[in-house]
């Protein structure tokens, strides 16, 4: 049957695939048909991922795509890509007289320097096809709108879609897609991780007019589209999902 949205036949690089949005991507690529390679830190949360996965033929690699070795290991071991997902990545909620040269270069090291090395480094080694589809995942955070304590992370997204709106120029000759999905408040576990009041975050829900956060799968959903052939038009666009928080 005619699917212009299947994955069919596409084989696709997944970063931070061991939890949250990025095991939902995973996973609902596997779904539409994408043989997927999945790489992240925790080799055991990757083992829940790929258990999770639909299909055959899938591969783990465990890697901490800060370090360039590790980063060199993910590329020699992918085959060659239709698409690229970077989804790594780490927010600290600080307050900005409290910033430092640490926090700022770990969260810039982890959100923009390793997915756009890793992205270029694959486009050098010619892993990424004609035609293939790279996507980062933002927010709105530092694209759109900001929130107290968001300094580091807001700038490294910032960076993120600056870097993508040129890399999209950079690489259009060569058939290369690059997007990036910009979303709100999504429930993953790094809510959990965090000390909020269960009623505060119930109340912070309503400040979105559908009251409520983004699901993971809500999230893999878009991206499923800006890899598939449905959106082979489409190239340096920042597509917000927030539940429609930034119309306020």
């Amino acid at each position: 049957m005619y699917n212009p949205f299947s994955l069919a036949e596409k084989t696709v690089l997944v970063t931070g695939a061991s939890s949250g949005i990025g095991r939902a991507i995973a996973i609902e690529c596997s779904k539409m048909g994408a043989t997927v390679i999945i790489t992240a830190r925790n080799e055991e949360r990757l083992k829940e991922t790929l258990s999770q996965m639909e299909g055959t033929g899938h591969s783990v690699i465990v890697a901490d795509l800060n370090n360039d070795n590790e980063r060199k290991k993910v590329i020699d071991a992918s085959p060659v890509l239709n698409g690229l997902v970077n989804c790594a990545g780490l927010t600290k909620v600080l307050p900005f007289q409290f910033m430092n040269v640490e926090v700022l270069s770990d969260i810039m090291n982890v959100n923009y320097i390793a997915p756009v090395s890793m992205s270029a480094e694959l486009i050098k080694s010619k892993k990424l096809v004609k035609n293939s589809s790279i996507v980062f995942i933002s927010s709105v955070a530092g694209c759109v709108c900001v929130w107290g304590g968001g300094t580091a992370y807001a700038a490294s997204k910032g960076a993120v879609n600056g870097a993508m709106k040129n890399m999209a120029l950079d690489l259009a000759p060569k058939g290369i897609r690059v997007n990036s999905v910009n979303p709100g408040m999504v429930e993953t576990s790094i809510l959990e991780g965090r000390s909020i009041a269960p009623d505060l975050l119930e109340e912070d829900k309503k400040r979105y007019p559908l009251k409520r956060y983004g699901k993971p799968e809500e999230v893999a959903y878009l991206v499923n589209y800006l890899l598939s052939d449905a959106s082979s038009w489409m190239t340096g666009s920042s597509l917000v999902i927030d539940g429609g928080y930034t119309l306020q």
